[in-house]
């Protein structure tokens, strides 16, 4: 195998989210394989923890505190990143939010609104600034995490899902207008995954039976196997791939 099809070598990568979960193990994968990354998420001394890992795998890291649902912070983050680094190769819009669990028509305004803010706002706003600074060096790689709830409607979880399809379309959308600035944009949907942030799927019976009777791996993902799919999606190996939503969901999606 060419082993420089996945070798990320003097790439400079953000990952949001990256504190803990799918983020943190995206964060890592992408580091182990040369790239500086920049670990993202709301409180520092969480991005710093999973940063001081990667150093002392031997990586490079660097920590930058940011609240995607919150414009100004994403201005901020920009800011830093073209001051210290000059450029950004790849993001990967993983911080999302699902503050609430329970019919649709009883969804509080209050919880709309966050959900829409962080899981759509956000991302398009990540996106666009670093479109904008790709742009300059003619190439880079977005990944957006989305989910098969953006396909299939999660029970329980109608707003959560209405902002997973938006980000399926988002990334479609960028994709088409970004190629010709040699621009990949592609969106990962993981399946149920054992993260803090989905433990309301697995700590509630009825749900998690629910989901994994429709899965046909029959188990839920560990969030170690969400990033080998964004590697390829950020590698040289996905030169000619774009506008692509990538399902790894146990086959959830075919079930």
């Amino acid at each position: 195998m060419n082993q420089t099809l996945f070798n990320l070598q003097g790439k400079i990568a953000l990952v949001t989210g990256a504190s803990r979960g799918i983020g943190e193990a995206i964060a890592l994968l992408l580091a182990e394989q040369g790239a500086h990354v920049i670990v993202s998420s709301r409180k520092l001394a969480g991005c710093e923890a999973v940063a001081e890992r990667i150093r002392a795998a031997g990586g490079q890291a660097t920590a930058l505190a940011c609240h995607i649902g919150e414009p100004e912070q994403i201005d901020a983050l920009f800011a830093a990143i073209a001051q210290q680094f000059g450029k950004l190769d790849i993001l990967v819009n993983n911080a999302a939010t699902n503050p609430y669990f329970g019919p649709i028509a009883d969804t509080p305004v209050d919880a709309m609104q966050k959900t829409i803010d962080v899981n759509i706002r956000g991302y398009f706003l990540m996106s666009s600034a670093a479109v904008k600074l790709m742009q300059g060096q003619g190439s880079g790689a977005i990944v957006n995490v989305a989910s098969v709830n953006g396909v299939i409607p999660g029970e329980l979880q109608g707003i959560y899902s209405i902002t997973k399809a938006a980000v399926i379309s988002m990334t479609q959308a960028f994709a088409k207008e970004c190629a010709q600035d040699g621009i990949r944009v592609n969106a990962l949907l993981p399946g149920a995954t054992k993260t803090k942030f989905a433990a309301a799927l697995f700590e509630t019976p009825a749900m998690r039976d629910l989901f994994m009777n429709h899965t046909p791996m029959r188990r839920g993902a560990e969030p170690h196997e969400m990033a080998g799919a964004v590697l390829y999606l950020v590698s040289p190996a996905a030169s000619y791939t774009t506008g692509v939503a990538l399902n790894v969901d146990g086959g959830y999606l075919v079930g």
